[in-house]
Parts: structure tokens; sequence; C-alpha cells
């Protein structure tokens, strides 16, 4: 059945943000359209930007095991030039923005060591892994750098306690995560993950990228090699100094979480990044390329889109999701991608003459923001690739009438404490809180409900989307997700099967600023 076009339910839960709102300049208006630009505040460097498609784009270095199924990274401060000429510090992992990238196989395990010489805690998280609880980086699993009180606990901004958690585990300097890696190849990536500070972690340059890969998806012929491009697309701004610009309550992130009150919905940057690139250019050659696209942006939407020199949009043509390939492609000609959602497409650039440009744009974006990179076609070559019919056979079948629970639930502005948060079913995060309970091996369907802008995103599995506000998905919903990002107002039905391991999980809202001020909740799979 179809939702009305503003339901009480949806009113009131746009009613619950106008708090925030309020102080964040998102009008009423922008909460109910259909499309929206973002939710959230742009920040404005204090320093001249360069011109777009100037810088070549960077591709992530691929991580060298130390042994068979063994990686070690260390996380470190270092300084590194982003903005041509200038020197901005940033949070590495093995120094590098962004970290190395993982190649892995489907089936083999691997073990990564993490160091942490940074001055605060951090956590680790395979977005998107099928990952054993004690190494998923639970927020309060803290690896504690040197001489870090070991009982420290978090006070968060707005909580009227003290927030403990007794079943956390912290580990000093180093903690070793297990990935089993049994499951669909894709795209992962990791990021800190450490309860009230995700967003400024992730700000400050703690990403990186994981493939799983697999034989059958090697087989298929889709480009590959130098023409298979990991594309990590990020937002920041910079202060006078080149540093990082972003307004953290504590700059320190050793005390007081949060961000100062006109960012409470959100931190956008002024600058787009691209591998940690601005506005970067790539030459390529006139075939067919493979896409690999994350947003790994705290807060900004995109929607893109690749256009020629002469207005033309190139067609592209997604041929994976979240968790791996699709069972057909689907063809776009541009495609949103909320945060922390990851889109494998196909473009094509046999018709576009030699020296031709042709632009990524983000159609949600204003001003410097509406563009992300192009591409310089640099010369003919002959091509083998191609996008086969049919793609993948393995996707799971779970169905409505499989679910042996259907659950609600609302992500909403509202009050915590004494100050403003973002709440799940009107509560904030609390690790010490069971929220949600179910059976290892059950098939459950979620009803998520927004009042703005949510990617809401679960661990340990993925889903598919059932229909959105009562409709049917829309066309790049297909395939497995492990995040869905909702618009203002608007629901989602999900299905999915809670297996692989027992133990303790999340989800949450993947607005980053949204996800340290409380928009989290415990799922326990047992």
């Amino acid at each position: 059945m179809r939702e009305p076009a503003m339901s009480r339910r949806r009113m009131l839960g746009i009613g619950g943000a106008l708090g925030i709102m309020a102080v964040t300049g998102l009008s009423v208006a922008a909460a109910t359209a259909r499309r929206p630009a973002t939710t959230g505040a742009e920040l404005s460097s204090a320093l001249p930007l360069p011109p777009p498609f100037q810088v070549p784009l960077p591709i992530p270095a691929v991580l060298q095991p130390v042994a068979d199924g063994r990686y070690e990274i260390t996380q470190r401060e270092t300084t590194t030039e982003i903005l041509p000429g200038v020197w901005t510090p940033v949070w590495t992992y093995d120094g590098t923005f962004p970290g190395p990238t993982i190649e892995s196989r489907r089936g083999r395990p691997v073990t990564v060591t993490h160091r942490n010489d940074l001055q605060v805690p951090t956590v680790v998280h395979l977005h998107g892994g099928r990952t054993p609880a004690e190494s998923d980086g639970y927020p309060t699993d803290l690896v504690l750098p040197e001489g870090w009180p070991v009982d420290q606990q978090p006070v968060h901004s707005g909580h009227a306690r003290q927030m403990s958690d007794p079943r956390a585990v912290r580990t000093s300097r180093t903690r070793d995560y297990t990935f089993p890696l049994d499951q669909r190849p894709t795209m992962l990536w990791y990021h800190d993950h450490r309860m009230d500070f995700t967003a400024p972690a992730i700000w400050r340059g703690l990403a990186g990228l994981h493939f799983v890969r697999d034989d059958a998806e090697e087989a298929l012929g889709l480009p590959s090699g130098p023409r298979e491009l990991p594309l990590m697309i990020t937002d920041r701004a910079f202060n006078d100094d080149g540093t990082f610009h972003y307004p953290s309550l504590d700059p320190s992130l050793r005390s007081t979480p949060g961000v100062e009150e006109p960012y409470l919905a959100g931190v956008l940057g002024d600058v787009i990044l691209v591998n940690g690139a601005p506005w970067p250019v790539h030459e390529a050659e006139a075939a067919r390329y493979r896409l690999r696209l994350l947003n790994a942006s705290n807060a900004r939407h995109y929607e893109l889109e690749a256009v020629t020199e002469d207005g033309r949009r190139l067609d592209l043509v997604q041929v994976g999701a979240d968790q791996g390939l699709l069972a057909a492609p689907v063809t776009h000609t541009s495609l949103p991608i909320g945060p922390a959602e990851r889109y494998d497409v196909v473009i094509d650039f046999a018709g576009v003459p030699v020296g031709g440009l042709v632009r990524v744009l983000n159609r949600l974006g204003s001003g410097r923001a509406a563009e992300v990179m192009a591409f310089r076609i640099a010369r003919a070559a002959s091509d083998d690739s191609r996008v086969p019919a049919v793609l993948s056979t393995d996707l799971p079948a779970w169905r409505r009438e499989d679910a042996v629970s259907v659950r609600e639930f609302g992500f909403r502005a509202g009050r915590m404490g004494d100050g403003h948060g973002w709440l799940i079913d009107g509560r904030p995060f609390d690790p010490a809180r069971t929220d949600v309970t179910v059976g290892l091996g059950d098939v459950e369907v979620w009803r998520l409900i927004a009042d703005v802008h949510h990617p809401i995103h679960l661990h340990l599995t993925g889903f598919r989307i059932l229909s959105r506000g009562g409709r049917e998905p829309l066309p790049h919903d297909a395939g497995l997700k492990d995040t869905v990002s909702l618009r203002p107002g608007e629901s989602a039905e999900i299905v999915t099967r809670f297996e692989g391991y027992r133990g303790r999980y999340l989800f949450h809202c993947h607005n980053a600023e949204h996800e340290d001020m409380g928009m989290m909740a415990n799922l326990e799979v047992v």
C-alpha cells in the first residue's frame, strides 16, 4: 500500500528534527522536498583553491603482506600535499591518505595487525565485511595509544551520565583484526569507528579500501588492470595554514565530542577530493573502464553523471552494489550515492574523440561542489572487455514471506540530555544496552523511517531493498546492499538474513556526525 504524500508519521518525524534544523539552517521546505541537495552545513576554506582537472588522479598503493594472509598497518600522523603547494597534517593508515588498499581472495582469511601511533584511541571497522564480532570494530573496543588511561571513558556532550561498557575489549598499542572474507567479491572499505569520534577521525584521513576477489568474477571479462579504477570520493575544507578545517568542540579529540551547533546536521567541505586529490583528472584510453565508486564523505550526498564537452551524458552501467555483483547490468545516466555506499559501474569512452574531456559532475552540489573529477581521453585503444548480460547467479532469494519478524525503526532528530542529538526510536546509543536481539540464520524485514537524509548501515549482513515509501525500489537499489540512503521523509523496507557469526553488532546512520551524536543501536545475534 502506498503511503500518502505526507503521512502523520512522516510529519511527526520532520517535526522532531526542527530543533536541529533551526540551528543548522536546514529549512522545512528542504526537509520535505523530493530531492534536497543534502543534509548538513558547508564549511568554507580559508585559502585559494586550485582550478579543477589539473592534479593527476592518484591510485592508492596495494599493501604487501608480511606473511601469507598477514598484514601490518601503522596508524600515524604525517603531512602530505593535497592542495598543490600546501602541506596538510593528516592521520593515516601507513602514512598515506587514503590508506593502502588490501587485495584479498574470497574465503581466504586475512589478519591485519593495526598499531596505533596516534595520540588518541582508535577502532578499525571493515565496512561491509562479514566479520566475527571480536574483529568487527565495536566502537568501545579501543586500541589505546601509549600513555592513555585504560579506564578513561568517553562522555558524550548532552549525555546526563558517564557512558560505560562492561563488555569493551581494550588493547594497548596494537590489535589483530581477523577477516574470514567468506563473502561475495566486492569492494569494502576500512575506517575508524571510535565511539563519539568517528566523524573527525575519518575527516582527518583514517579510511582505506579492501577488495575481495574470486575466479568467477574475474572470468566475466569486465575491464581490469589499469582500466579498473578505485575512486574514493570525499569532501574537505582547509584552514589558511593548510590544516583540515573541522568544527570539533574539542580539536584534540581527547575528551568532549561533538561539533559546533551550525554543523549538527552534518559537516560538508567545499573541496571535493578523489583518492585524496582535489578535482583530479585521469588520462584514459578510448575504451571501457570499471569505476569502483565509494562515497567516503561524512555527510555529503552526490548524484554523479559523466558529461562530454558537447553536453552528452555517458551511460553509467551498474554491475555491482555494496555487497557485490548484480544479477544483470542496470544502465543509468545519473547515479545517486550516499555516505558509505559503493557502486561498481562501467563507462565506455570509445565514442569520445582523442583529446576530449569527460567531466564527472555532482547534480546535488553547487559552486565548486558541483564538480568531482574528469577523464582526458589520451589515445585510441583496442578493447576486449565486455559487460555480460548475466553477471551473477548467487544472489540470495530472501522474501518478505520468509521473515520470522518484521520490525520498524525511526531515525529522527531529538533531545539528548540537555542538547540536540540524533536518535533511533527516540533513544541515543548506549553501549551497555541491547536494542535488538535476532537469531542466527533468521530472516527479518525491517522498515526504516527517516526525517532528513539518513544513510542506514547494518554491520555483519547485506540486505535487499524491498520498497521505498511503499513503492518499488529505485533502479540503483538493485543487488545486495549494506547501506541504504534514505531521503527526507522517506521510508524503506529491507529484508536480510542474519548469518555467519553470533555476537554484538551495530546498525546506525552513516552520516558520521549523526552517528557520533547518538544515531546508533546495538544488534545482538544469538
